[in-house]
């Protein structure tokens, strides 16, 4: 008798922490979009080469969300809306890190492909480009 109803206390407990568990995880999901944009706008920038191309921005950003995270655990209401804030400013950073390092990257093969097409001319005996 005392083992099956501390096997059901055991079970009705279990429930308890799995729904707690639940709705924790799902008031998070639903309370954080700014926080996830924010952190797909970090991975983004960081797939874009942007630590070689803008480095600074994307510390910025990195840090803002860094404090978003730690504002979207709290109890606050003022802090889970400041960390909305946060987030927001995390992912402008990065979405402008993101297209610095984009633009860094396309001037950079522009730049090489000039220099190709120079040297083509060279080798050819045409004259350079712009030239009478």
């Amino acid at each position: 008798m005392i083992d099956s109803s501390f096997a059901h206390f055991r079970r009705c407990l279990y429930a308890l922490v799995a729904a707690s568990g639940l709705a924790v995880t799902a008031q998070a999901q639903v309370a954080s979009p700014d926080l996830l944009r924010a952190q797909q706008a970090v991975q983004n920038a960081q797939a874009a080469d942007a630590d070689q191309y803008a480095p600074d921005l994307l510390d910025t950003a990195r840090q803002a969300l860094i404090q978003a995270q730690a504002g979207a655990l709290s109890r606050s209401r003022g802090e889970r809306r400041d960390a909305d804030e946060l987030a927001r400013r995390a992912a402008a950073d990065a979405d402008l890190a993101r297209v610095r390092s984009d633009r860094a990257q396309a001037d950079a093969a522009l730049h090489q492909r000039r220099e190709e097409i120079a040297g083509l001319r060279q080798t050819l005996g045409l004259p350079a480009e712009g030239a009478p």
